[in-house]
């Protein structure tokens, strides 16, 4: 049964209209991968000597063992936006006459075969080989770095079944912030020290196989826990149950009901990315990004004594218009299952587009509120958020939008975001061009040739003529998407 539900996976991907584009796909990303794994490793021969630098003269194995908690919740953090689950192939399997059982053991092994469960091994094993062969042998290294490894496994069984009860609730957010601040914020604030908890723990598995034995048998119950969840739940009737209740979380915005039909279709908008997989992926990775700001403007590395510095402008471009431009970058990719239904209404299209632009104008306002309390760190901050928010609704808006609509692809919606290139091509990597150059251009010759407060203002100023230009500059990309809207409708019909 196992050989025969591998067969017809094979078969599914094999008569896929896009095979061959799918190998050269994961060629490329196999080649990524491999790349970071080899980083993965070359970090794991120079730990020893960063913690020395970090901590001084210290035990490097004491040290790494009081900071392994902190590793493995980060690894709760990306396993969290990376891990996949196998519900997309639950679903064309239900219907077979194959047992639940077998279907779910198959699926839940599948996923076990990735290279996240390779990262601790990679990370180190050769800090092992350094550090505790010489001293204690290599029963006490593989004691070690298993007791290591069997964690971060029974990390992918809880994130299996902790997603697929959570994931789409407000309870997974806020549990993913909560570990976050925890983690980040105990030691910081000196409340107590949270690697003491696990410290024990890898001290005792170099000893003693106990550590080791225990870890070995919560990883299997891990797994069962999980399996006997997904069996439970493995019903066509509740998947489907799962998403109705997401969608009551779509409700209209009422303040768009005042703008007519765009505003009708920027509640469309809002609904498509609430309901949807990939798209509440990128709102909630948008929340995180407003955070960005602290990585820089605590970093003395990044301050200026003779003013504003000049990467403050990418920071602030960033966080006040990062949906505009995460989101905006596959601006009719989203639509392209629908996009028929609009080119065949009467100012359809036109509509979609204004409502396009109204939402990512409201949700960039709403991330410059967020940002005020950037203030913190000096008014400069909250001028820059506030000249780099105009520049972003009055210019870039229009940039984005533009080269998005050179030719998009199809995506399907209900897919997970992470590794997922559908609708991606190579206007979207240009993207990145114009929105580090564009600032820059219009705010350092003024920057420069008198100061930086003139450099703000000049940004202002280019925005706010956008805005007051909106109409004549958003009539440039409706009228383009007039012009190939059959190209367009055609390349959304393809099958992915």
């Amino acid at each position: 049964m196992i050989f025969q539900l591998i067969r017809l996976q094979f078969i599914k991907s094999a008569r896929s209209t896009s095979f061959a584009k799918s190998i050269l796909t994961n060629i490329f990303l196999g080649f990524i991968i491999l790349l970071l794994l080899s980083y993965v490793v070359a970090a794991g021969f120079f730990l020893k000597d960063i913690i020395i630098v970090l901590d001084g003269d210290v035990d490097p194995l004491e040290a790494l063992n009081g900071y392994l908690i902190f590793f493995f919740l980060t690894e709760f953090m990306y396993r969290y936006f990376l891990q996949k689950l196998p519900v997309v192939e639950l679903e064309s399997l239900l219907h077979l006459p194959i047992g639940k059982r077998w279907i779910m053991n198959v699926l839940l092994l599948k996923s076990f075969i990735s290279p996240l469960n390779l990262i601790a091994l990679l990370l180190f094993t050769p800090f092992a080989i350094q550090v505790i062969l010489p001293q204690f042998g290599a029963v006490a290294m593989w004691g070690w770095v298993g007791a290591i490894v069997l964690t971060s496994w029974i990390l992918h069984w809880f994130m299996l079944w902790f997603k697929q009860r959570f994931e789409d609730s407000a309870i997974g957010l806020a549990v993913i912030i909560a570990v976050l601040l925890l983690g980040a914020g105990s030691n910081y604030l000196g409340w107590f020290n949270l690697g003491e908890l696990m410290k024990p723990v890898f001290d005792y598995a170099i000893q003693s196989p106990v550590p080791l034995i225990v870890l070995a048998v919560l990883l299997g119950v891990s797994y069962w826990l999980c399996y006997q969840y997904h069996v439970q739940n493995a019903y066509l009737e509740d998947l489907a149950g799962e998403q109705e209740e997401v969608r009551s979380f779509g409700q209209s915005i009422g303040f768009f009901a005042r703008f007519g039909l765009a505003g009708e279709m920027a509640n469309l908008e809002w609904k498509l990315i609430i309901r949807h997989k990939k798209s509440r992926t990128y709102l909630i990775l948008s929340a995180f990004i407003l955070l960005y700001g602290l990585i820089f403007y605590t970093n003395p590395a990044y301050s200026s004594d003779e003013g504003i510095s000049p990467i403050f402008i990418f920071v602030g471009v960033f966080i006040t218009g990062i949906f505009m431009i995460q989101y905006g970058q596959l601006f009719l990719s989203w639509n392209s299952s629908s996009f028929d239904f609009f080119l065949n209404r009467k100012g359809g299209v036109e509509g979609l587009i204004r409502g396009k632009y109204l939402l990512f104008i409201s949700i960039s306002v709403v991330c410059f509120l967020a940002s005020v309390p950037y203030v913190y760190f000096g008014i400069d901050i909250l001028l820059i958020h506030m000249a780099t928010f105009l520049f972003n609704v009055g210019v870039l808006v229009h940039v984005i939008i533009y080269l998005a609509l050179w030719k998009p692809k199809p995506m399907d919606l209900n897919k997970g975001a992470m590794f997922n290139y559908e609708g991606v091509g190579a206007a979207q990597w240009l993207m990145v061009i114009p929105m580090m150059v564009l600032p820059y251009l219009i705010y350092l010759p003024f920057a420069l040739l008198i100061n930086d407060y003139a450099g703000l203002i000049a940004l202002s100023v280019v925005g706010l003529i956008g805005i007051l230009a909106y109409k004549p500059l958003s009539k440039i990309n409706v009228q383009r998407v007039y012009q190939n809207q059959y190209e367009i409708s055609s390349s959304f019909r393809q099958e992915l």
